[in-house]
C-alpha cells in the first residue's frame, strides 16, 4: 500500500504532463497460495472476474484519485506488459517510452518521476525550428 500511495503523490504531481492508469492484474500473494508475511490483505486466488473485481476494490481505496483498470482473467495485460508482480510504464501514442523494472526490486518510483521531469523540462523548452530557403 505504501508504493500505491507513492504512486498517487507521483500521480498528482505530474497531472499537467500525464493521464495515470492502474491495472490490477493477479494476485501475486494470494491468501490461498504463496503467502506473504507483510501482506496488507487477505485476498484468495482469483476464480473469475468478480473476484478479482473485488479485490480491485480494495486497491482503490489506496489510490482513490487514480483511474483502475481490471486485468482479464486470462492476464492478458500482464502477459503484453510483462508486469507480474508490478510494474511502471509511460506510453505515448501507442508506443513505450518507458518500462520500469519488473517489481517488486525493479518497482521504482523515483526513476520515473526522474524521467517525468526530463519530459517536463523538454515539454516546456522552446523548440528549434530549422527553415532551410
Amino acid at each position: 500500500m505504501a508504493r500505491l500511495r507513492s504512486f498517487q503523490r507521483l500521480a498528482a504531481h505530474f497531472v499537467d504532463i500525464a493521464d495515470f492508469l492502474l491495472v490490477y492484474i493477479e494476485e501475486a500473494h494470494p491468501s490461498d497460495g504463496w503467502v506473504s508475511s507483510d501482506a496488507a490483505y487477505n485476498i484468495p486466488k482469483h476464480q473469475c472476474l468478480q473476484d478479482r473485481l473485488r479485490a480491485a476494490r480494495l486497491m482503490r481505496e489506496g489510490a482513490p484519485d487514480c483511474p483502475l483498470a481490471v486485468d482479464t482473467m486470462d492476464n492478458a495485460s500482464s502477459a503484453a506488459y510483462g508486469a507480474y508482480f508490478e510494474r511502471l510504464y509511460v506510453i505515448q501514442e501507442e508506443k513505450v517510452m518507458y518500462q520500469g523494472g519488473r517489481g517488486p526490486e525493479g518497482y521504482k518510483i523515483s526513476e520515473l518521476r526522474s524521467w517525468l521531469d526530463q519530459y517536463k523540462t523538454r515539454l516546456q523548452s522552446p523548440s528549434t525550428v530549422v527553415i532551410q530557403v
